[in-house]
């Protein structure tokens, strides 16, 4: 045995008893060492000869529960406590504990609090990203001044004029677009040959008639359905 574990060993008996009263609760052997090994370096061995020395001599009491046995205070060295005494003592347990529940939330509030300061942005860093936004924002100015100095602007009217022309043109795209794509189906139900040989068929007619346009035309720009329905249905009938 090294000359620290013996002098542990040698005061066990008074750090044992010192700590059972204190706790005034009932240990096992096992539940004694595990509580004072670390903190007094205490073997094992030593906290059981200790707990049966203090037994003896009457410092402590025993129970035992089959082969287990446990330790407590003697508690005629305590005095008695009133009923009166129980109830304040539970009194001053139920302010400690709501005392101990809100210093708690306090410390995760802090801790939050902690965590949200050390992700933020240090002063240098904050610095260095206020000059590139300083940056940015002239570089935005400059540009606002160079529009501004422009003599080419489109009047509000002139800008409402050009969306209303686009959506007429566009609606009047897609209904063409629709009418010529019918028209091509309808055509496509007596004709005896395959779809992509009926678009070669109109597309071989372009170079000898300025009249006819190919079918791939028609579809992408939605005209000359008139010109095409003529065409198709004059060659179909032959």
């Amino acid at each position: 045995m090294s000359k620290s574990r013996a002098e542990a060993a040698a005061g066990a008996p008074g750090i044992i008893l010192r700590y059972l009263q204190e706790q005034n609760r009932p240990y096992s052997a096992q539940d004694v060492f595990g509580n004072l090994q670390k903190e007094h370096g205490l073997g094992k061995a030593a906290v059981v000869k200790a707990l049966d020395q203090l037994a003896q001599q009457g410092k402590i009491k025993e129970k035992t529960y089959g082969k287990q046995k446990i330790y407590f205070a003697d508690q005629d060295q305590f005095d008695t406590v009133s009923d009166a005494d129980l109830h304040s003592l539970d009194a001053k347990i139920v302010a400690l504990t709501d005392k101990v529940q809100s210093l708690q939330q306090n410390c995760r509030h802090m801790e939050a609090e902690l965590k949200e300061l050390t992700s933020a942005l240090t002063t240098p860093e904050m610095q260095k990203e206020i000059q590139e936004l300083k940056k940015e924002c002239a570089h935005y100015i400059e540009r606002l001044k160079n529009i501004k100095a422009a003599t080419n602007h489109v009047t509000p009217e002139e800008r409402e004029e050009v969306y209303r022309e686009r959506q007429k043109y566009c609606k009047e795209w897609r209904k063409r677009k629709r009418m010529t794509t019918e028209l091509c189906d309808a055509i496509l139900e007596g004709y005896p040959k395959s779809k992509k040989q009926f678009f070669i068929f109109l597309k071989q007619d372009r170079d000898t008639d300025e009249y006819v346009i190919g079918i791939t035309d028609v579809v992408d720009t939605g005209v000359h359905c008139n010109s095409l329905l003529s065409v198709a249905v004059f060659k179909v009938s032959q």
